[in-house]
């Protein structure tokens, strides 16, 4: 009966081994199938993490039939890669820089506490402490680099609080379940301990949660892609007519939820049919992706701008009145020249000219563009090369009879 018991106590510690390394690698291979297919270097970051991960706890638990250095280091060195690749894989996502330096300071100084409590004074304890607040310590990097950024999805804002609470677990849980359950005297009673078997739960929770997240944020990122391939304009770089109407139309409905007016500016370019007729397509190109890069350079925060026909274009800006509007019309029109000066002679750009309406809360998109297109006709009909506001004309009211 004693002996059956030990059995079984030994198969359920014998699984519980296996389970970190199977759920790192089955996640491994998953992120480097979604890496084939997304060449992403973030989505790579996430895969050698999980592998880091998998071979760490491996060699972790197969420790007491291997001699001490050849399995104690590597293992904790497999732990501390898994924190740096997978911070790396999350702040990479956000195009932001990744702090190698600070991490790679951060593994230093763990590793040489680990190594002075593995061999000039042996504490396993004092271990655990070294590599699990290295670890919460680059967690807790991830949180730094994303707190001012904006997290427009959900799923930013679970990446944020995943990094977040695997940085306390790292930090705290040590400190507290050892205060517990005291230090240990030899690896077996480690592998034996409460403290052990909390770890192999907890840190598998934390591995499937932080893996879910993470493969949800890949594929928004995908169906981001399939959309802005959908409504960008590649020549531009700005919306195509669908994207912008799709987005101004959600910027429409937002302005009469909070009560504030919004700004439409249509510009079109002057002759631009006559240049692209006497000096070729590849000019025309040119001046098309010179605008759009100058409107993207100038245009405030939350301006919504696409290329609406062959060199039409719409900036709406929600919350702008007519000032603000006509100064940045007036930007847009005098910057041109200077925007398409390194890509094409000066004398081949031409000139723009933009009408101007300003809708109050509940106007209609359609309703927007067709005053701004009265006041393109207008400037067009004055000269070009002018900014025009849509004016409503004066109603003629019928007189009194009686």
């Amino acid at each position: 009966m004693g002996a059956g018991a030990e059995s079984g106590s030994v198969n359920g510690q014998f699984f519980i081994s296996l389970l970190n390394p199977g759920i790192g690698l089955l996640f491994a291979i998953a992120f480097f199938l979604l890496w084939l297919n997304r060449r992403e270097r973030y989505v790579a970051y996430a895969a050698g993490a999980y592998t880091a991960s998998a071979l760490a706890f491996l060699i972790q638990d197969v420790g007491p039939v291997l001699p001490m250095e050849l399995q104690r280091l590597p293992a904790n060195l497999g732990f501390l890669a898994t924190g740096v690749l997978f911070a790396a894989a999350i702040i990479k996502r956000y195009d932001l820089p990744i702090p190698w330096r600070a991490m790679s300071v951060t593994v230093a100084v763990s590793i040489t506490v680990f190594l002075w409590f593995l061999i000039g004074q042996p504490d396993i304890a004092a271990r655990i402490l070294s590599v699990s607040v290295g670890a919460g310590i680059i967690a807790a990097m991830i949180v730094r680099s994303l707190w001012p950024i904006d997290k427009p999805y959900l799923i930013d804002r679970v990446l944020f609080w995943v990094a977040a609470l695997s940085a306390l677990n790292l930090i705290i849980r040590p400190i507290v379940l050892l205060s517990f359950v005291g230090g240990f005297d030899n690896y077996v009673g480690f592998q034996q301990s409460v403290y052990w078997t909390t770890v192999q739960f907890s840190q598998a929770m934390v591995s499937i949660v932080a893996a879910i997240s993470l493969m949800v944020a890949v594929a928004i990122d995908q169906i981001n892609e399939l959309r802005r391939q959908v409504d960008d304009d590649n020549l531009s770089g700005l919306l195509n007519r669908r994207g912008f109407e799709a987005q101004a139309n959600t910027a429409l409905r937002s302005c009469l939820d909070e009560d504030c007016a919004v700004a439409l500016m249509i510009a079109d370019l002057d002759h631009f049919k006559s240049i692209n007729d006497n000096h070729g397509h590849a000019v025309g190109d040119a001046i098309i992706a010179a605008f759009g890069a100058h409107v993207r350079l100038i245009g405030p925060p939350g301006m919504i701008a696409g290329r609406i026909g062959g060199e039409e274009f719409a900036l709406l800006v929600p919350g702008a009145g007519i000032e603000a509007a006509r100064r940045l019309a007036e930007a847009v029109r005098k910057g041109l020249a200077a925007a398409c000066a390194d890509r094409i002679p000066a004398k081949l750009c031409p000139t723009t000219s933009i009408g101007i309406a300003i809708g109050a809360p509940g106007t209609s998109l359609s309703a927007l563009m067709a005053d701004a297109d009265q006041a393109l006709y207008e400037a067009k009909r004055t000269g070009r090369n002018r900014v025009r506001a849509f004016t409503p004309k004066p109603v003629r009211l019928a007189a009194n009879g009686g």
